[in-house]
């Protein structure tokens, strides 16, 4: 019985697989689970839209990028008050969100409107790698 799920990728079989899973391991340690919160819809076979709520940031405070396959967007806010704050309940903290991205996907665009930050995902295939029919002479 194996007590580490992902073990049975270490086997030769499974050759250059080592390295997704240490994308995949550091992507799902790096994540702050809950916020700021987000939706992924899949709109059709090859488009997502990623949705984050981010109430309060304007485009200045997020950056959105994608390194070595993974989409990390971060968020930080810098306020200066010259008033005595009575009650802090909107959450303005910095954040880092990542997301693994599949084989062929691409990020296509980012657009923060009424506090909801929208990125499109398109699953971009090359046309070396599409199906191709050979021709029998």
């Amino acid at each position: 019985m194996m007590n580490d799920p992902w073990a049975i990728f270490n086997d030769p079989f499974f050759i250059g697989f080592n390295r997704n899973l240490t994308n995949l391991n550091n992507v799902y340690k790096t994540n702050n689970h809950s916020y700021p919160p987000y939706d992924l819809i899949k709109l059709d076979e090859d488009t997502y839209r990623l949705s984050l709520a981010v109430a309060g940031f304007t485009k200045d405070n997020i950056d959105v990028s994608v390194d070595n396959g993974t989409l990390i967007i971060k968020g930080e806010i810098t306020e200066v008050t010259d008033a005595e704050v009575v009650h802090k309940g909107i959450a303005g903290r910095k954040f880092v969100r990542s997301f693994a991205l599949g084989e062929y996907m691409e990020v296509t665009g980012a657009d923060l409107k009424d506090g909801m930050l929208h990125v499109s995902i398109d699953r971009v295939i090359p046309e070396e790698k599409k199906p191709k029919t050979i021709k029998i002479k």
